[in-house]
């Protein structure tokens, strides 16, 4: 007798690949962190240690070149993605809906969260210092485990509860937008930069 696992949740893993347009992402979001000035307020009064864009700017492929050339690339990421998860897109292409930079300060965190209203979510690393936090994904059957014991922490990602990832530089992430995941706090003594974004059909 055998044990099968059943529907898998797919989640995507690749590489930016080039390291000029890395660079260039880089200097526009240290730039931006130091020129939104509605964007650290934001950021300050929703308690996010660090600086977002998130609930301040919504036109950067149009405001910077390099984040135009970014969502290019992503999209090919995207659709191969998609093509992973076996959507059906009925002859039409999922879209970019927002992308949005953060620049995380030491020990900063981002608690567990979903991304409603859109499809495939993802993040770019752009800069990794050593010890910042990753990517921790929770099981979304979790919620339903009424009775279950706990998992054993060394089981696999197919098994257990919650699965960790360590990007680095240039690190693709990409998930249904279903998924919640969340930023633990790292012991990295610098900045680490990310570009958010989310998909929809």
């Amino acid at each position: 007798m055998t044990s099968r696992a059943l529907f898998a949740t797919q989640f995507y893993e690749g590489q930016l690949g080039d390291d000029a347009l890395l660079a260039d992402l880089e200097h526009s979001c240290l730039t931006l962190k130091e020129d939104d000035r509605a964007g650290r307020a934001w950021s300050k009064e929703h308690g996010y240690r660090g600086y977002t864009s998130y609930a301040s700017l919504d036109d950067l492929p149009y405001r910077d070149p390099a984040f135009a050339d970014l969502v290019k690339k992503l999209n090919r990421h995207v659709a191969a993605f998609a093509e992973d998860c076996g959507f059906e897109l009925g002859g039409r292409k999922l879209k970019l809906d927002s992308l949005w930079v953060n620049v995380l300060k030491p020990g900063g965190t981002h608690s567990g969260h979903l991304h409603p209203h859109s499809a495939v979510s993802g993040t770019i690393y752009i800069t990794v210092p050593p010890g910042a936090g990753g990517l921790k994904i929770e099981d979304p059957r979790l919620q339903m485990m009424m009775a279950a014991p706990p998992r054993r922490s060394e089981t696999p990602g197919t098994v257990g509860s919650f699965v960790y990832v360590t990007p680095t530089d240039g690190t693709i992430l990409l998930w249904e937008s279903w998924l919640r995941h969340e930023v633990p706090a790292g012991t990295a003594k610098e900045e680490r930069i990310s570009i958010s974004f989310n998909y929809r059909w």
